[in-house]
């Protein structure tokens, strides 16, 4: 009797200290942790995925229009303007000019000009005596010329307009025909262009005329400045 009460008396004892950790180690298993806001915000209440895009940019695109050169390469106008012949005054001129342009920096021109005249210093104080015959103050000119386009850009008229532009520089050779006579012409300059549309140019040109005369009894290289405002087409 004492041996079987000491097993019962064990028995309990093992009981008391087994079953209480099972079942806390139960109830643990079958806690799960919280889910964390983020999880809870990423999951549609529905319980169905959602087809709508996490970004969803609008953008509105707009047309952008360049005003450029056409793609033919001649270029054909005409201009007026001033020329200051030395010793003979300033009065208009007028040509034409033709250029071809090789690439996008360098042309070549060619242009032709008629102006005339007037009197010298010397010919209004005598009064009477004339240099030169009416005929003789006819003035014409022709030149072959390199251009190249220094400084291409754009102008800007109000928010919404831009042009393109050139600032260039030309020199090149030709003849005079002044005074009853043909002179060799070294020219050189400067010009600005504008292209209010993409087959259409405005020019502004400042040029310099220079050649051997001796007509004054003496000679002398002069030097005939002239600005002109043009107009030309390319096709």
């Amino acid at each position: 009797m004492e041996v079987s009460g000491l097993r019962l008396l064990f028995l309990i004892a093992l009981a008391a200290t087994t079953l209480p950790g099972c079942a806390l180690f139960r109830r643990g298993d079958a806690q799960l942790p919280p889910a964390t806001s983020e999880q809870t915000a990423a999951e549609p209440v529905t319980g169905e995925p959602s087809d709508k895009p996490i970004i969803d940019p609008q953008v509105e695109r707009r047309e952008i229009r360049r005003t450029r050169i056409d793609t033919e390469d001649f270029e054909v106008g005409a201009y007026v303007g001033v020329l200051s012949v030395e010793d003979f005054e300033s009065n208009v001129v007028y040509g034409a000019r033709l250029a071809y342009h090789l690439t996008e920096d360098f042309f070549l021109e060619a242009t032709a000009g008629q102006s005339r005249a007037g009197r010298t210093s010397y010919e209004n104080l005598s009064g009477s005596a004339d240099l030169l015959t009416d005929s003789e103050r006819d003035y014409t000119y022709y030149a072959l010329s390199v251009g190249w386009n220094a400084l291409p850009g754009e102008i800007f008229l109000g928010e919404n307009r831009a042009y393109n532009t050139a600032f260039y520089l030309v020199a090149g050779i030709g003849n005079t025909t002044f005074a009853g006579d043909d002179r060799f012409t070294v020219n050189g300059g400067f010009g600005y262009r504008i292209l209010p549309a993409d087959w259409i140019a405005v020019h502004f040109d400042v040029r310099d005329h220079v050649y051997d005369i001796d007509l004054l009894g003496e000679k002398k290289i002069v030097n005939n400045l002239e600005a002109h405002l043009g107009l030309s087409i390319f096709f």
